[in-house]
């Protein structure tokens, strides 16, 4: 079996060039690769694509199922490889989903690419495999809050996120959909004493509209706390579109 990989809405498989928009490299040219499916559910999901095939019960606020045959598509390794190499990629990030539900088939595609920075996208329940994490310059953790809609008991794995944690390549980003979330972060932070110069917010939001508005508090906890803020800057570049 080769990689499990989304798609894009003309049916490609959904690996493309655009500039990281969010958290510690948003603006740099990167090569986007996006992973299918998901072990987690989070109701505000903008890639439900990547995971909520029809005949998945797990909830979501536009109640889209998706047919998997047109969203997702399997190639060996070597296509991929070549897929990638075409867009020539300065860096490269390894999206979702959640990327290490594949970790193995991801040290596999790495030793069919030339030495270049990668960056991993994933959601922190999952520890890297030794022989993957090795090869990854940058870790960019997203741990789901409770508004997510996920048990917290699935999406807070605390030996995943004591690993992430102690790993200096490891950058956190939080997604806050009203102030009050941060009381959930700053007790994560405080558990697994994470520097707060390695935790990003995020305002949740699909539109420019909704991220500015939240912003604007989140300016203010960013201060409070010694936080980093992360915008969405493809949001603002291109709308809420696959490929982007």
């Amino acid at each position: 079996m080769g990689l499990t990989i989304a798609k894009t809405d003309q049916g490609s498989p959904e690996i493309f060039n655009s500039l990281q928009g969010e958290g510690p490299t948003t603006g740099m040219p990167v090569t986007f690769i996006r992973l299918s499916r998901c072990n987690l559910a989070c109701r505000w999901c903008d890639t439900a694509y990547t995971w909520r095939f029809k005949g998945d019960p797990r909830p979501h606020k536009d109640n889209i199922a998706f047919d998997r045959e047109n969203n997702q598509i399997t190639l060996d390794i070597a296509k991929v490889a070549k897929l990638i190499l075409d867009l020539k990629p300065k860096r490269l990030v390894f999206t979702g989903g959640e990327p290490l539900l594949q970790a193995n088939k991801l040290v596999e595609l790495i030793k069919n690419l030339p030495k270049i920075d990668i960056e991993i996208e994933t959601n922190g329940t999952i520890e890297p495999p030794s022989n993957l994490e090795k090869e990854i310059i940058q870790f960019n953790v997203s741990p789901k809050l409770a508004h997510s809609g996920n048990q917290q008991k699935i999406a807070m794995i605390p030996k995943a996120l004591a690993t992430y944690a102690k790993n200096p390549r490891a950058f956190f980003k939080f997604v806050l959909e009203t102030p009050n979330d941060i009381d959930e972060v700053l007790s994560v932070c405080q558990r697994y004493r994470i520097d707060p110069q390695r935790v990003f917010l995020m305002a949740e939001g699909t539109d420019s509209e909704i991220l500015r508005e939240r912003q604007g508090w989140i300016v203010t906890i960013c201060q409070l706390h010694n936080f980093r803020m992360s915008d969405r800057l493809h949001i603002h570049l291109f709308g809420d579109k696959r490929g982007t």
